[in-house]
């Protein structure tokens, strides 16, 4: 009588272990390059993707205007970043806005710096930035604020992109997952060599 239940009990624990090596987030299956992204940062340096080869790097899309959900991904993003002690020195989160017209850099920096001040800003022209977003198949529309004729919100694709340390598009995981799911997406992408 024992023995079923000890078999059943280590089937159980196999399972979980499969599960946990397993990402959270959908999957790029098989993963590809991610698209490279040159340009200048809003600090003012310039930025490859490629040279963060060796990290886990997460791209968010967004806008410093963004009442709700942006800021939601970021503080997200600042919480895995701590929960993973020395192993969140190996994520870059790089925020790419969907809105250069009001983000400039000056804006873009001071507004990461709220929540971590290794998170990377990306702004640009508006040709640039297009260019990027199409490369990574976000959508992004500018929607009037009703009754002004200068106010407006942006509507866009809210995914996190993990794209592993050697460079390769990973996984995709939708707005709203909890800081546990990022911290174990990352921590199995930054033990892969």
């Amino acid at each position: 009588m024992i023995r079923p239940f000890l078999l059943a009990l280590s089937l159980t624990a196999a399972g979980v272990a499969h599960a946990a090596g397993q990402l959270k987030s959908g999957t790029f299956d098989p993963p590809r390059l991610a698209p490279q992204i040159a340009q200048k940062a809003a600090d003012g340096k310039a930025f490859a993707l490629d040279k963060y080869r060796g990290k886990v790097v997460v791209l968010e899309f967004g806008y410093t205007s963004c009442a709700d959900v942006c800021p939601v991904s970021l503080a997200l993003l600042k919480h895995a970043r701590e929960r993973l002690g020395p192993l969140g020195d190996r994520l870059q989160v790089v925020f790419v806005t969907v809105d250069p017209q009001r983000d400039t850099a000056a804006k873009l920096k001071a507004y990461l710096g709220q929540f971590d001040k290794s998170f990377i800003g990306l702004t640009g022209s508006e040709e640039q930035m297009a260019a990027i977003r199409k490369a990574y198949g976000i959508s992004a529309t500018k929607k009037m604020v009703e009754g002004s004729k200068s106010e407006y919100t942006m509507g866009h694709s809210s995914y996190l992109y993990f794209i592993d340390p050697q460079g390769r598009l990973r996984a995709l995981m939708p707005f709203g997952r909890p800081a546990d799911d990022i911290v174990h997406d990352v921590t199995l992408l930054a033990r892969e060599q």
